[in-house]
């Protein structure tokens, strides 16, 4: 394919991280409220911001310990949480013996409550938090034995999803009515709180800040690394490619946190975190798609061009090649139901003219001369 297109995904990647970390730090403001609410947003924001700045300013070496002991605690204490919610809606732990039952999943309006509007209207922030899977992909190249470790870890990602997403979703909202689920906090905070364990709500509070400083901290190691590997094609001055003593790209890493601090300009001029968060969070859905659909399409030429070699291929595609384009045309539909939503309608205007604008400078300035075209395959 084209060189262009390992441009333009290297540059939606850099946007997409760039508006998780916005997005993170706004949720940090929110999380500090729980204990301070009489405290600014964009104070904890700003904070935050110089917090990630010294982590991915550091050695690599500090950012991958930070990173270990921020997923230690997410992970040790989601399933912790969800082990106690299930006491609390099987044996009424911490309710005064009454079990919860799963009457919150059928009352406040009934089941499915939005229908098919609420449920286009919630499907990019939803389709959003699976932006990134696709990075197993990138681990092939370094694994020893791919025809065995990439099957695992594809079939792991579904597990966990499973665990960590969808079982902490299924747990709040069995708990706490969902139509009381507001942008006050963090869901699980919230829940524990209002059935009375305020100890573990103030913890939870604590792991879900770390959790979003963590979320913040990996964008920021991404967005610099981006800036770099653009650099060091020649498609950014060659500046931007310098790296520290430490191996960190600094101006790649400088550049992002500046951009991050506009965030928490935002947490100031905009005093409802619900719509920054709803606004920038949106705003990557559509340049996080871009790696997506180059995905698709470079496997639908691959596998065309190379038909017989891969006939016995041990990696084999389901419902190939409708799944691709059953992929393809279920993101449209995520594309349009932001269009008619108006809370994610100038957030997807926002993503098409970052586009247009990172392709216009490739055209203008004629960086492809600085790339090869690859034969799909090669």
């Amino acid at each position: 394919m084209s060189p262009f297109f390992g441009y333009l995904t290297a540059w939606s990647y850099w946007f997409m991280w760039m508006a998780v970390g916005i997005s993170e730090i706004t949720a940090i403001g929110v999380y500090v409220q729980f204990w301070f609410p009489e405290m600014a947003q964009w104070i904890p924001a700003l904070i935050a911001v110089g917090l990630v700045a010294l982590a991915n300013l550091a050695a690599v070496r500090l950012y991958g310990e930070i990173e270990f002991w921020f997923a230690m605690i997410k992970v040790t204490t989601i399933i912790v949480m969800i082990i106690i919610g299930l006491g609390v809606i099987f044996f009424g732990f911490g309710n005064g013996g009454q079990a919860i039952g799963f009457g919150n999943l059928t009352g406040h309006g009934g089941f499915f409550a939005g229908g098919w509007k609420g449920f286009l209207t919630a499907l990019c922030i939803v389709v959003a938090s699976y932006q990134g899977v696709e990075l197993i992909g990138i681990t092939a190249g370094e694994a020893k034995n791919p025809q065995v470790t990439l099957r695992s870890a594809v079939g792991n990602v579904l597990w966990r999803i499973l665990i960590f997403y969808v079982g902490a979703i299924f747990v709040i909202v069995t708990i706490f009515p969902w139509n009381e689920i507001g942008s006050n906090g963090s869901p699980f905070v919230l829940t524990f709180a209002k059935i009375g364990i305020t100890a573990a709500a103030g913890i939870i509070n604590f792991v879900v800040l770390t959790a979003a400083l963590s979320g913040c901290n990996s964008g920021m190691y991404s967005c610099g690394r981006m800036l770099y590997a653009l650099a060091k094609n020649r498609q950014l001055p060659a500046a931007v490619a310098k790296v520290s003593r430490h191996g960190v790209p600094v101006a790649g890493v400088a550049l992002s946190i500046l951009i991050l601090l506009v965030g928490s300009c935002l947490n100031y001029i905009i005093p409802n975190p619900q719509r920054v968060f709803v606004y920038v969070y949106s705003a990557s859905v559509l340049p996080g798609m871009v790696p997506w659909f180059v995905i698709l399409i470079s496997q639908l030429r691959f596998r065309q061009a190379h038909k017989e070699a891969i006939a016995d291929h041990p990696f084999r595609s389901i419902m190939f090649p409708w799944a691709n384009y059953l992929t393809m045309a279920f993101l449209v539909c995520v594309l349009i139901g932001m269009y008619f939503n108006e809370d994610t309608r100038m957030s997807l205007f926002v993503g098409v003219i970052f586009l247009l604008v990172v392709t216009l400078v490739y055209k203008v300035f004629c960086l492809n001369r600085h790339g090869t075209t690859h034969k799909v395959g090669e």
